[in-house]
């Protein structure tokens, strides 16, 4: 056997007492980090109640509606209808947030007219529609659709003439709708045709 040319280090020389010290140290360190740490439902709230009182002081943060909860005013007869798209924002400025949806009958082909629709909840009350921006009975439809800054943006899709196939609109339209005083008001952008030169 060889000799280490190295002087002997106290580690490789440990002693039983040496190994139950460190085994003694380590589960000492593995129960005070499990009593020290908290579980992680209160640290997720703790964190999320720190983040809600930094941004917006001492109240929780306000839910945005839930469009499925609302009766839109909307006739669709027994085929119901759907929520095409949806995005809160809040719309007025009130630090409270708006959901603004698109809806349009529950249609089983074809291309049903769509309706944008502002849904707001008051403390303690049921979700309620408190705007129309586009009516279904204009026959429309909507892609496109934003909520940013308080401004709700969309494209909408019409058709020139009653004869053009309620499948391929040819017209569009880009608007948008934002909250002065005390209604919406829409900007129109830029209009036109959705037909292709050959």
């Amino acid at each position: 056997m060889q000799t280490s040319a190295l002087p002997d280090l106290a580690h490789t020389d440990a002693k039983p007492v040496h190994w139950l010290a460190t085994a003694t140290a380590m589960a000492a360190v593995v129960a005070g980090a499990g009593l020290l740490q908290p579980d992680a439902a209160t640290a997720t709230a703790s964190a999320s109640e720190h983040r809600v009182t930094t941004q917006h002081g001492s109240a929780p943060a306000a839910k945005a509606p839930d469009p499925a909860r609302v009766t839109f005013p909307l006739d669709c007869g027994s085929a119901g209808h759907t929520v095409a798209e949806s995005a809160p924002g809040d719309l007025d400025g009130d630090g409270g947030p708006e959901t603004v949806a698109v809806v349009r009958c529950a249609a089983g082909s074809g291309t049903p007219p769509s309706g944008i629709y502002v849904v707001t909840q008051p403390s303690g009350a049921a979700p309620r529609v408190v705007a129309t921006l586009v009516d279904p009975a204009q026959k429309l439809n909507v892609t496109d659709f934003t909520v940013r800054d308080g401004r709700v943006s969309a494209t909408l899709l019409g058709y020139s003439s009653a004869d053009v196939p309620r499948c391929c609109p040819d017209e569009l339209e880009s608007a948008s709708w934002q909250w002065k005083g005390n209604a919406f008001i829409r900007s129109a952008g830029p209009t036109g045709s959705t037909a292709r030169g050959v």
